[in-house]
C-alpha cells in the first residue's frame, strides 16, 4: 500500500518547509530500518514542498496510522520541527490518489510556479538518494520512474512549461522591477551546483552579461571557466563589485552575513533553502532582499494556471499506471490456475505412459488444448482487474477448483504476466 505524507507552499510556512529540508531526506533509512511493515521510503524535500512515499507491507488502516506516525517523529527528530505542528500540517494521501499526486508534482502541476523546469529533476534525484542507501521498493521504482515519463510527455506535449519556468525565472522577473538594465548589471552569483547553472542561464536569457561567481567550497575557477564567469576568492570582496547578488548553494547555514556586505543600494535574491542570507542582510542601509518565501507570495497565479490538457494526461497517465499494477496483482491468481492446469496434464500424461498409450504428438495436443483452454481465463483477469473486480476472478477459482492461494505464485511453469499464459493459434 501506498501513502504520500506531504506539505508544500499551499499549506505550510516556509520555514517549517526549511527545516524539513535540513533533516528529513537523511531521515528514510532510520524510518524502513526501524519499521517491520514500511518496506520502502523515498522522501522529496524541496524549497517548497516536502514528500515522504512510503510502500507498507501490511494494508490494514492500523498498520498506515502506526506508518504516518513513525514517519511524523522520525522527520521531526531529524528536522527539530514540532511533531504537533508536524500532524497539523502534513496532509495524509493514500492508495491510487498518492499515483496521481506524484505524476502531478513530478510534471510542475503543485508548484509555486506552475510546469516549472526543476521539480522534475529533483523527483528523479530523490529516487535516486533512496536507492543510494536502500530504502526504495519495487513499487516505489515502478511509481517514480512512471512519475519521469509523464513530466517528459506533460512538457514535450503540452505548453504547461512552454516558458522554461522556473523559481529562478520568477525571481528575475520580480527583479526586473528593481533592474532597469540588466546588461549593465554585475551580477553575483553564491554556488556552483545545478541550481548556479539554471541561474547562469536565466540571467543571459535576460539580457545579463557582467556576471561572477564565488564559492565557499573553492569551486569558483571551475565554475567560472565552464560558464565564463568571472571567479572571486573573496566574498566581501565579491559582493563590493556586485550590483545584484542571486545565492543558490545547498550550505545549511547562511553564507552571506550583515558582516561582509557593505552598505550600499544593491538587491539580494536568496534562492537558497536552508537561506543561505542572514535575513538581518536586510538591515543594512540600502540592501533589498528577495527571498523564497517573498517570491511565493508574488507569483503571478493568475497567469500560470496550469493547461487542463497537462491535467488530463496526468490523470490519464495515473489511471494507467493503476490499471497495470491491478493486472499485476492477478498475476499470482493467473499461475495458480496455471500450475493447477498443467499439473493435472502432466498427471494424465504419466499415467498414459505408464501403461505404453502416449506418443509425442499426442502429449504436444494436449499441451496446445491446455494454452488454449487457458487463454480465455487470462483475458479475463486483465478485463476483470481493469474494472476492480480482481477479487471477482479470485472468488471464482477458489469456487470451481478449490484454488486458495491466489496471491502469491511459486510455479514450476514461470508466469510473468497474464500475457504469458499461451495463445491458440490458427490452425
Amino acid at each position: 500500500m501506498l501513502i504520500c505524507l506531504t506539505a508544500s507552499h499551499q499549506n505550510a510556512s516556509f520555514d517549517f518547509l526549511e527545516k524539513l529540508s535540513i533533516g528529513a531526506p537523511s531521515a528514510a533509512s532510520t524510518l524502513v530500518d526501524g519499521s517491520d511493515f514500511v518496506s520502502g521510503a523515498v522522501v522529496l524535500a524541496t524549497c517548497n514542498r516536502f514528500e515522504a512515499y512510503l510502500d507498507v507491507d501490511e494494508p490494514l488502516t492500523a498498520a498506515s496510522a502506526v506508518a504516518v506516525e513513525a514517519t511524523i517523529s522520525t522527520m521531526s527528530e531529524a528536522s527539530g520541527v514540532d511533531p504537533d505542528e508536524m500532524r497539523d500540517t502534513v496532509r495524509v494521501i493514500t492508495g491510487d490518489e498518492v499515483v496521481e499526486h506524484l505524476f502531478a508534482v513530478s510534471s510542475g502541476l503543485e508548484s509555486v510556479v506552475i510546469g516549472e523546469d526543476e521539480i522534475s529533476g529533483q523527483v528523479r534525484r530523490a529516487l535516486e538518494r533512496a536507492r543510494e542507501v536502500g530504502t526504495t521498493s519495487s513499487d516505489l521504482e515502478r511509481l517514480f520512474q512512471k512519475a519521469s515519463h509523464t513530466s517528459r510527455g506533460v512538457k514535450n506535449r503540452t505548453n504547461v512549461g512552454g516558458a522554461g519556468r522556473s523559481l529562478v525565472r520568477l525571481a528575475l522577473e520580480l527583479a526586473s522591477s528593481r533592474v532597469t538594465d540588466w546588461a549593465h548589471a554585475r551580477v553575483l552569483i553564491v554556488g556552483t551546483g545545478q541550481y548556479a547553472a539554471t541561474t547562469v542561464t536565466a540571467l543571459r536569457d535576460r539580457g545579463a552579461g557582467d556576471l561572477a561567481v564565488f564559492s565557499s567550497s573553492g569551486r569558483a575557477s571551475w565554475f567560472g571557466l565552464k560558464h565564463d564567469l568571472r571567479p572571486f576568492d573573496d566574498l566581501a570582496e565579491a559582493i563590493a563589485w556586485s550590483d545584484v547578488l542571486v545565492t543558490c548553494t545547498t550550505t545549511t547555514t547562511p553564507v552571506v552575513v550583515p558582516e561582509v556586505v557593505d552598505a550600499s543600494r544593491r538587491l539580494v535574491i536568496d534562492l537558497g533553502l536552508p537561506r543561505n542570507v542572514d535575513p538581518l542582510v536586510a538591515t543594512v542601509p540600502g540592501i533589498e532582499l528577495l527571498d523564497l518565501e517573498t517570491i511565493s507570495l508574488h507569483a503571478p497565479l493568475t497567469q500560470l494556471t496550469a493547461a487542463d490538457d497537462a491535467r488530463a494526461m496526468v490523470s490519464d497517465a495515473a489511471a494507467e499506471f493503476q490499471a497495470v499494477a491491478a493486472e499485476q496483482s492477478l498475476t499470482p491468481a493467473v499461475v495458480a490456475l496455471r500450475k493447477h492446469v498443467f499439473d493435472l496434464l502432466d498427471s494424465e500424461i504419466e499415467r498414459a505412459r505408464s501403461r505404453g498409450d502416449s506418443s509425442d504428438r499426442t502429449e504436444a495436443a494436449l499441451r496446445h488444448l491446455a494454452g488454449v483452454l487457458l487463454h480465455t481465463p487470462s483475458v479475463r483477469a486483465r478485463e476483470l482487474a481493469r474494472e476492480g473486480r480482481g477479487e471477482d476472478f479470485r472468488d471464482g477459482l477458489e469456487a470451481l477448483f478449490g484454488l486458495t492461494d491466489t496471491r502469491a505464485a511459486a510455479s514450476p511453469h514461470p508466469l510473468r504476466s497474464v500475457d504469458d499464459v499461451p495463445r491458440a493459434s490458427a490452425g
